[in-house]
């Protein structure tokens, strides 16, 4: 997860002109389980930043009032973060930063109010509002009362897309010694209440003149003088010597006419062991449980307020015990709060990842138009099997199927129909891992799409063909593999990877699988019988064409033709050869389990690890099965479970031999078909495939 979070380009994020907003997100950033990955965002001259992770925003027209300088101060963090690929965006106390990001970014966005709704540029109007609920991922608030605020003529009802979480504090792990110290803390004005303090603070000090008050803070506008012997202005300090200061006063005063969104100066009071008194305005009640909440907002009544924590030490030390000890906002616990929030964002790829129970989409021809004659030789078949079977849920599409479907005379190319259900259909379901095979369908503009509804979505691609330039038919099927690699995050085929990256450069995470056997399809055991017939085979001119094609020849014609002129007495069962028709579904194994061996010969010159999917009907159903030694399929299966063959020659004097000795033929049979089994089921497949996608180390074998 990376985040953004962005503050407004006046809140200064250091150590020496830090305020509320800075303070925020420092605190909370220090203690999050994603601080390595968040990039805080802001705009200063100085150089002392609260935290190291700090980016500044530099912005050449600050005080310019022909441009907007929110609008550069955008545009320039678009510039700065052009490849960051941000999961979240958190911006803070602006709404029109959202409306100048929001179509920049596909990002998660976050805003969080540090201020009063109504009072803000992209939120004073109901209709704003009401579009930033719709528009935004989560609203974060700092207060019921800002809350409330910005539901003003909206409906309540709608809130369940926003939070509450509070300015906090860190609890003191000691209690300073007290002096008697009266403390103010804050803007020192009319509307922080600073006329109200002044009047009330003369009055007593010069009741008690062992007591000294003390005002933090700055006001640049007119504002009122204290002119006391007892009474010191400190001027503005930074955070850490504020609330050093407070654990050393006795009483801290927060009179605020203005309608305060929280109240920080409250909250940290009461946690030093302050006796706290406020005002009951805006967020100030939301601070702490333990404090003194003023009746009336005038002099005589804060007067009459501090005297009576003057004279009354036993409230007033109640007050601050209580206040130290129940601090009601720690950084700790909404720090926790925080985090979820970012984890729920993205809650269900997350979920799923958690409990290792993944969604899966699995697009691949099931064959509907061929009345599923293929299920037996369907990879996308086995793979659904082997991912349910490790405990995912999975959703398959048939992309041919549906294209067909769809297509009529007023429609020649529903191919933009596809596209528009497939985006709905992961909108749906929220899959983790899309998986696709032996498609043109997916257009790459779609699958760009499905990265934008969720960038932790995982796209593979497998593909079984041949790639060896020896044969004129892997010139297409390598420009398949290419349409999609340089989108999708994981490759899968089933010849050795360096065959391929000669031939696509660059292309990245590419792996080798096995072709799976499945226990519910490879469920016969001919090691285990006396068939009639000796030496099995059976091809076609396209898994899709069930007839033979007229002229069509290939290597395999040829090399069949040969062999059976070498083969004495050998009574063999091939089909797609000599005219005689392909074989499929139930009739294809009722040939295979009445053979004794089978011919494992693929198309175009043996490869490193290629094997059509032939391997695993006549290994899986435990015929002797006989490979070409150039495959280097010696790699996984030894002389005791394969035979492999050097030549034509040496082909013909072992299925001579095997003929004779069946004994033996079965025992090797017997041992192939388990160590397929144990190596290459369709469980250990799937396993693999996941491992390999989620970026896990695994070894096929």
């Amino acid at each position: 997860m990376k985040i953004a979070t962005i503050l407004p380009y006046k809140e200064n994020y250091t150590f020496s002109k830090a305020q509320a907003a800075a303070i925020w997100v420092s605190d909370f950033y220090k203690y999050s389980k994603f601080k390595n990955q968040t990039y805080i965002f802001g705009n200063t001259n100085t150089k002392d930043y609260l935290t190291k992770n700090y980016i500044n925003i530099n912005i050449n027209n600050l005080k310019s009032k022909f441009t907007s300088t929110t609008k550069e101060y955008c545009d320039n963090f678009v510039k700065k973060t052009r490849n960051k690929n941000f999961d979240i965006i958190e911006i803070h106390n602006r709404p029109e930063v959202f409306n100048l990001l929001k179509t920049k970014f596909k990002s998660k966005f976050v805003l969080y109010f540090h201020n009063d709704p109504l009072t803000m540029y992209g939120s004073k109007k109901s209709s704003e509002r009401l579009n930033l609920l719709i528009n935004l991922d989560k609203i974060v608030f700092i207060s019921k009362w800002v809350r409330d605020r910005f539901f003003i003529n909206l409906d309540k009802k709608l809130s369940d897309k926003t939070e509450i979480i509070y300015h906090s504090v860190h609890k003191s792990k000691i209690k300073i010694q007290k002096d008697k110290k009266i403390t103010f803390v804050g803007k020192l004005n009319i509307s922080k209440g600073y006329d109200i303090y002044k009047d009330a603070i003369i009055k007593i000090l010069n009741e008690f003149n062992d007591w000294k008050a003390f005002s933090i803070g700055d006001e640049n506008r007119s504002r009122p003088i204290i002119n006391h012997k007892n009474h010191k202005e400190l001027g503005f300090l930074n955070h850490n010597k504020v609330l050093k200061f407070l654990s050393a006063s006795e009483i801290a005063v927060v009179p605020s006419r203005w309608e305060e969104p929280f109240g920080r100066t409250a909250l940290e009071s009461s946690s030093r062991a302050c006796a706290t008194i406020i005002s009951n305005r805006g967020g100030l009640p939301e601070t702490t449980d333990h404090c003194i909440i003023l009746k009336k907002l005038d002099s005589t009544e804060l007067y009459k307020q501090i005297k009576l924590l003057i004279t009354n030490e036993k409230l007033r030390k109640k007050l601050q015990k209580d206040g130290f000890e129940n601090i009601k906002h720690l950084i700790k616990d909404n720090t926790i709060l925080i985090d979820k929030l970012r984890e729920n964002l993205l809650q269900n790829f997350s979920l799923n990842y958690i409990r290792n129970k993944l969604r899966i989409i699995n697009i691949y021809n099931t064959g509907q138009k061929n009345y599923h004659r293929l299920y037996n030789i369907s990879l996308g078949k086995k793979f659904t099997n082997g991912f349910i079977r490790n405990g995912h849920d999975v959703l398959e599409i048939s992309d041919r199927d549906y294209i067909r479907q769809k297509r009529n005379i007023f429609q020649i190319n529903p191919s933009d129909k596809f596209q528009n259900y497939l985006v709905n259909t992961v909108k749906n379901y929220n899959p983790d891992l899309i998986f696709f095979g032996h498609t043109q369908n997916i257009k790459r503009e779609t699958l760009y799409e499905l990265k934008d509804l969720n960038n932790k979505i995982i796209l593979s691609q497998w593909n079984e063909d041949p790639i060896m330039k020896s044969l004129s038919y892997s010139k297409k099927n390598v420009e398949n593999i290419s349409y999609y690699s340089d989108i999708v995050d994981h490759n899968f085929i089933t010849t050795d990877p360096n065959i391929l990256k000669k031939q696509i450069k660059g292309i990245k995470n590419l792996h080798f699988f096995f072709v799976p056997v499945d226990k519910n399809i490879e469920c016969f055991d001919v090691s285990k019988k006396n068939p009639t017939k000796d030496l099995f085979y059976a091809m076609s001119h396209g898994v899709n064409r069930a007839t033979l094609k007229k002229g069509k020849n290939d290597s395999r014609i040829h090399f069949l033709n040969n062999l059976i002129k070498k083969l004495d007495n050998i009574d063999y069962d091939f089909y797609g050869f000599q005219n005689k028709e392909p074989i499929w579904g139930n009739e294809f194994y009722q040939a295979l389990n009445n053979s004794k061996m089978g011919l494992n010969l693929s198309r175009g010159l043996p490869t490193k690890y290629y094997t059509s999917n032939r391997i695993a009907s006549l290994m899986g159903n435990g015929l002797l099965t006989f490979v070409d030694k150039k495959t280097q399929l010696d790699d996984m299966f030894s002389k005791n479970e394969v035979i492999m063959y050097l030549n034509i020659n040496d082909l013909t004097e072992k299925i001579n031999f095997y003929k004779k000795n069946n004994h033996l033929r079965k025992k090797i049979a017997s041992s192939g078909r388990k160590k397929y089994f144990k190596l290459f089921n369709e469980l250990k497949i799937a396993k693999y495939i996941l491992d390999k996608s989620l970026g896990k180390s695994t070894s096929l074998y």
